[in-house]
């Protein structure tokens, strides 16, 4: 009689962490591809002009592509505390722009603008959530 053995079931501690990262990349990158590819017309309705809205979008893919790698590496946890104080850092410097009145945004920019930055936060928190289960 033949023995089958299989591979011990491994308690993955870091799968929240890497689905939250990867989860980021993915609309990041996503969310990229749109504007840069429609930076004619958001800029229209942004009040932003379409070159911005191109470079925002182009950084956007080119940082989601970025998380998307790194979330694959063996040490995740140093990954998601970098990734969350950046999501944290660049939610407070959004409101201070936005309260500023920096940019010269139209209702439709300032919406979309805290909407993305609403889905940041939520990311951050899961993010969170999955640091805190590796400590």
């Amino acid at each position: 009689m033949t023995a089958i053995t299989a591979r011990p079931v491994r308690d993955s501690t870091d799968s929240l962490l890497r689905f939250a990262l990867r989860a980021d990349a993915t609309l990041c990158g996503a969310l990229g591809l749109l504007i840069a590819m429609a930076a004619d017309p958001l800029s229209r309705l942004s009040g932003l002009s379409a070159t911005s809205e191109w470079i925002a979008g182009a950084a956007l893919v080119g940082y989601g592509l970025a998380l998307y790698v790194s979330a694959g590496v063996p040490d995740v946890r140093r990954v998601g505390v970098g990734v969350l104080v950046g999501n944290i850092a660049f939610t407070v410097v959004v409101a201070i722009v936005l309260m500023a009145g920096w940019l010269p945004l139209t209702a439709f920019g300032v919406a979309s603008t805290i909407a993305f930055t609403v889905a940041t936060l939520a990311f951050a928190y899961a993010q969170y959530l999955g640091v805190r289960r590796l400590a």
